[in-house]
């Protein structure tokens, strides 16, 4: 079956975001594979990871790439535009949103706040880092917008996979990496290290195939 054709005005819109969703999946690669691995749960660890440049750099790494997360999610949605994809891609793009929007402050949080306390530790201030890191990480308000912002992604994601597979203007199959990546983010942070790398680089793969197919789209 012949998929329906992208207009030229429609791909000269599509295409920035298809790239910005590239730009997305690599900085996803690189969340992990640059953030440090040290033992968080002793004091040493804690100030060795979190007192670092690596774990600035790597954690700015996620928080730009949930910002331009939402921004691929709209090229997606135009791409789909007029097909069965089109409430799927819609319902993807709003949820993604609001998920992004909520994580993001938890990830500053962790970035920046937890990175001064262990600048604090570090220079011999009298505090115990270990309880100050568990109460940003857990406190009631925080830790809920987080999961249910990290939830609100992998629908968001899952939605986006029912928009490609509906559309019959992108190959079926190209969005179930990204879901998988995005449905497997909450469930990732209780595995090792090697697991979220890879995880990672699921994310990078999924959010790369699916680049290329709304790149591709009007040459369909």
């Amino acid at each position: 079956m012949t998929s329906p054709r992208l207009d030229a005005t429609a791909a000269a819109r599509t295409r920035p975001g298809a790239l910005l969703l590239a730009a997305t999946g690599a900085l996803f690669i690189l969340y992990p594979a640059t953030r440090p691995w040290d033992d968080e749960s002793t004091v040493a660890g804690a100030v060795a990871a979190m007192g670092s440049t690596a774990w600035v750099a790597s954690h700015l790494f996620a928080m730009v790439g949930f910002i331009l997360l939402p921004l691929g999610l709209l090229a997606l949605r135009r791409a789909v535009d007029g097909t069965a994809g089109e409430r799927p891609a819609t319902a993807a793009l709003l949820t993604g949103w609001i998920g992004a929007g909520l994580v993001l402050p938890y990830y500053g949080a962790e970035d920046f706040g937890l990175h001064a306390l262990a600048r604090e530790a570090a220079d011999g201030q009298r505090f115990d880092l270990l309880t100050a890191v568990e109460t940003v990480r857990f406190s009631p308000a925080a830790a809920s917008t987080f999961v249910i912002g990290l939830l609100a992604l992998g629908v968001g994601a899952v939605l986006a996979a029912v928009a490609v597979w509906r559309s019959a203007r992108l190959t079926r199959h190209s969005g179930i990496p990204f879901a998988l990546g995005f449905a497997l983010f909450l469930p990732q942070f209780f595995t090792p290290a090697a697991v979220r790398i890879t995880h990672g680089l699921l994310i990078g793969i999924g959010s790369a195939w699916l680049a290329w197919e709304l790149w591709r789209a009007d040459n369909r």
